[in-house]
């Protein structure tokens, strides 16, 4: 069963370059399917051009899902790291 977090960017720039590159390469550590949703729209959480892609502004309201034997370890990790290089609060 997939595992799932939403989380409010914060950020007054949004989900940019810099701290996109710094989340995808921390999600390449897990072996689950990681994505990011954001506006209806799913990418990979792996995938710098998806991420990037979505076009994520400031307090927009994505979800983060993980599905596979490390998701809950995933979902949580990712969250924390988000907060880290303060993307959200």
């Amino acid at each position: 069963m997939a595992r799932s977090a939403e989380v409010t960017i914060s950020n007054p720039v949004g989900l940019y370059a810099d701290p996109a590159k710094a989340l995808v390469n921390f999600a390449k550590q897990f072996n689950s399917e990681i994505s990011l949703t954001y506006d209806g729209k799913s990418v990979n959480l792996k995938s710098l051009m998806g991420v990037v892609s979505l076009g994520i502004p400031h307090n927009a309201h994505v979800k983060v899902t993980a599905d596979g034997y490390d998701e809950i370890k995933a979902v949580r990790e990712i969250v924390d790291k988000m907060k880290e290089i303060e993307l959200t609060d």
